[in-house]
């Protein structure tokens, strides 16, 4: 009964993380306009991600040295504390302040997470529990925009804000029953050394992905000034090897920076293209992506039942996302029917259920325990700048390209490509299986 309220209390927070996320992006135009806010507009997004970046890392290291119930307990509190703060705002710098809370305990939670599932689940479950998470980010994405839309128009955006607090409460009442009695205390005995160097390393690091994200936007100074600050801090952040993805943990942490980077990326062009070329309406479009969400919902499943191995979770599902990108930029090409754009995204989807919950499993399996926190949070960080770098590049590309949407699909395509190059080096188990398939085929 405890392993059950656990997993409840687990897969209710993330979903909580997941639908603010979604939700703040679907009604921040009304509250921006309703606050006066609208020359605030990005640093609502950008202060939040800086503060996530800087909370991943710090939560990881806080995670591994004291175990994952301090960081997650100050972390609910932050991120609900950022809520209400964010829902009674009066004026725009009130709202970016609650944001800033919010994006620090969101962050503290979700790598607090990764080091509980190591310490509290058998080595066999993690497959199941990643797949549980990666639904419970997916399944906002179907139902959130639509609920946060209706409630934004009422006139009733506060609402968006005020009531996952008191859900947050919720998630915690689950979560104490759940731990109680868990060997999920202790750690190291000593912190590591430099510490303090590292979340300088982490602000900074945030600091060249907002320059990335503001310089986007036809501004090539900014962009070429955001990508030295984060040639300079994020390889800190990250196992030594990454951006040669060196085999093992680099490798992983670089496979889930290039799909993730490509799959969002296309993503943002998705409805965007579709509205543009095609002329359909916003409903009509997000279909396309409900169709992705769906999907990946569906092979997170098989990968927690494991259906298919490691090899080819990683191997097939990045491939399935370069196709789905590939046939996406077929359809702004106009070389197919626009109808093809809603079983391209189920393709790419599908990719990224494969991949998404097999990197965060090796993840665990390649850590020590003392290292989980801080190789989670590597993880994480990595995830969210080539998110990022991936969104600006693209959208500068777009620009550039006096609205290609081609462009964009064009770049992404080229991550997952090296996606698939990258693949093989995640493990050694894999690399085996791989020559074993070839040998039994010749």
């Amino acid at each position: 009964m405890k392993s059950r309220s656990l997993t409840v209390g687990l897969v209710a927070m993330v979903s909580l993380v997941a639908f603010e996320y979604l939700a703040v992006a679907v009604a921040m135009p009304v509250v921006a306009r309703e606050l006066g806010g609208a020359h605030l507009y990005g640093l609502a997004f950008s202060g939040a991600m800086a503060a996530g970046v800087v909370g991943t890392v710090i939560g990881g290291r806080w995670a591994d040295l004291r175990g994952p119930a301090a960081p997650l307990w100050s972390g609910a509190v932050a991120f609900g504390g950022g809520l209400l703060l964010a829902g009674l705002a009066q004026n725009m710098e009130t709202l970016i302040a609650g944001r800033l809370v919010q994006g620090l305990g969101g962050a503290l939670i979700n790598v607090s997470l990764y080091v509980l599932v190591a310490r509290v689940y058998p080595e066999a479950q993690h497959p199941k529990i990643f797949s549980l998470f990666a639904t419970a980010w997916v399944v906002p994405s179907m139902v959130g925009p639509a609920l946060v839309g209706a409630v934004a128009a009422a006139g009733h955006w506060r609402l968006v804000f005020l009531a996952v607090p008191f859900l947050t409460v919720i998630a915690g009442i689950f979560l104490v029953r759940g731990l109680a009695g868990q060997p999920i205390s202790g750690g190291q005995a000593e912190p590591a050394p430099g510490l303090l160097r590292k979340t300088g390393w982490a602000v900074l690091t945030a600091v060249g992905a907002g320059l990335m994200q503001y310089g986007s936007d036809g501004e090539p100074v900014l962009l070429a000034v955001g990508v030295l600050v984060l040639l300079l801090a994020l390889p800190r952040l990250l196992p030594k090897g990454t951006v040669r993805a060196a085999r093992g943990l680099p490798a992983v942490v670089a496979l889930r920076g290039l799909t993730a980077g490509a799959f969002f990326a296309a993503e943002v062009m998705v409805p965007l293209m579709l509205d543009a070329k095609y002329f359909l309406s916003p409903l009509t479009a997000g279909l396309a992506l409900t169709g992705g969400a769906l999907s990946w919902s569906f092979a997170s499943w098989l990968q927690g039942r494991e259906v298919f191995s490691r090899m080819v979770n990683l191997v097939a599902g990045t491939a399935s996302i370069s196709a789905g990108i590939a046939l996406m930029g077929v359809v702004s090409f106009g070389l197919g029917p626009v109808a093809l754009a809603y079983p391209s995204w189920i393709v790419a989807g599908f990719g990224m259920g494969l991949v998404y919950p097999t990197l965060s499993v090796l993840t665990l399996e390649l850590s020590a325990r003392g290292e989980q926190g801080v190789n989670s949070s590597a993880l994480q960080v990595g995830e969210m700048v080539f998110s990022v770098v991936a969104v600006a590049v693209t959208s500068a590309l777009f620009i550039a390209t006096a609205n290609g949407h081609w462009s964009v699909f064009a770049a992404t395509l080229v991550l997952t490509l090296l996606g698939l190059a990258v693949a093989p080096r995640t493990t050694r188990r894999i690399v085996a299986d791989v020559r074993e398939a070839v040998g039994a085929r010749g």
